[in-house]
């Protein structure tokens, strides 16, 4: 059978390839420890599963509209009213299976061969290939760390030509857990003011893992003179414990939403009702865990940070946000392992961690900015500790 030719370009996604290779070798009895997935360890709060059962009861078991139950778009308004202090209508709001395929049917709705999408790299790995699947080119900016790995006005300012369709925002950022502030938006919003056939794609998935004090706020609060032109993605799966579920949403401009609207009905049509009914529930209802969740993200954030700059040639900067840490391995670059291995990158680095030490990370390269690799810090203390202690014992041994 013949494949199609572009995704020759396309690779499976880093992060599950990881968990992949990690739980084949734990199959064959292997203590390896997974800081590869990027998803919450903990359990979906049960009231939140007892709606869907419910729903289930009540024969919510049909197909709802192609862009969500009415439910739970209204769920989705309140939630923007209530936390973002953003109005929509209805008519502006999808609900997709997770927030990539909202990313996905926005992209197919918009992009020409050809056109340009800005990505702040380190940026989620799938971005540039969904661009590259549907015939746009990611245009990669260098973000780095001496920056808190965000994009500067000017950076912006230099990248944007005539081709350019979009710019992508994923605060707080995975990998990097950067966030940006109300004026950095701002000053982004300023460039882009200039710029009217430039649209903002902002990915807010991660909006209540924030460990900083003046937090979240959305590019549609920040800059709402560019409405017209911006899509705001989140979703239930991080916030929530709900990644199983495959809810995720966009709100943008009327005429954008029928579009994706359009392709999704011809791809997947609408996402599952019972998993609907429980995202209406989690929107709708206690928010407690909520923070109960990010309170324990943020240890683990403390816990990782102080572990890895104690090992040499590690280093990090503490993450603002999100449940990961994308740590510095520079130090290792050039190096060799007691097996005589030269590491020459931090693909290298990720994959002698899991030959040698059993432990499953990501190399930056994946997420557009070496030499680093991202861990997850989404599972308990006690594994973070084991893994932090591997790590020290790998470094203590290269020469």
């Amino acid at each position: 059978m013949r494949i199609a030719s572009v995704l020759s370009a396309v690779k499976p996604s880093a992060s599950m390839a990881a968990s992949i290779a990690a739980s084949a070798m734990k199959a064959d009895g292997k203590d390896v420890i997974d800081l590869g997935l990027g998803e919450p360890d903990f359990d979906t709060p049960p009231h939140i599963i007892e709606a869907a059962y419910k729903a289930g009861l009540d024969g919510q078991t049909r197909y709802t509209p192609t862009n969500g139950s009415n439910a739970l778009k209204l769920a989705i308004l309140d939630k923007f009213e209530r936390e973002n202090d953003l109005l929509f209508e209805t008519s502006e709001v999808i609900v997709s299976n997770g927030a990539k395929q909202v990313i996905f049917n926005a992209m197919m709705a918009t992009l020409e061969p050809g056109d340009e999408v800005l990505l702040a790299a380190p940026c989620f790995g799938s971005y540039p290939d969904i661009v590259r699947i549907l015939g746009g080119k990611p245009v990669f900016i260098t973000c780095d760390a001496a920056n808190g790995f965000r994009l500067t006005p000017k950076q912006l300012q230099e990248a944007i030509t005539s081709k350019t369709r979009w710019l992508f925002i994923n605060s707080p950022s995975n990998p990097s857990g950067a966030i940006y502030n109300t004026q950095q938006l701002r000053e982004l919003g300023d460039v882009l003011a200039h710029y009217p056939h430039v649209g903002v794609l902002s990915d807010e998935i991660y909006e209540h893992v924030t460990f900083v004090d003046d937090g979240f706020i959305s590019f549609g609060l920040a800059c709402p003179e560019l409405r017209a032109r911006t899509l705001i993605v989140n979703g239930v799966s991080k916030a929530y414990a709900m990644t199983g579920w495959r809810i995720g949403y966009g709100a943008g401009p009327a005429d954008l939403i029928q579009a994706m609207t359009t392709v999704q009905s011809q791809a997947t049509s609408g996402a599952s009702s019972i998993s609907q009914a429980a995202a209406v529930a989690a929107l709708n209802g206690p928010q407690d865990t909520v923070a109960d969740f990010c309170a324990a993200f943020r240890e683990r954030r403390d816990l990782v940070t102080r572990g890895i700059n104690q090992i040499s040639g590690l280093k990090l900067d503490p993450p603002d946000g999100a449940f990961y840490a994308y740590v510095d391995c520079s130090g290792w670059i050039g190096r060799a392992t007691p097996a005589g291995k030269l590491l020459h990158n931090d693909v290298d680095v990720a994959d002698e961690l899991l030959r040698d030490s059993l432990i499953a990370v990501v190399a930056g390269a994946a997420y557009g900015l070496s030499p680093y690799f991202r861990i997850s810090t989404a599972t308990t203390n006690t594994e973070l500790e084991r893994a932090i202690e591997r790590l020290r014992r790998f470094s203590n041994r290269l020469s």
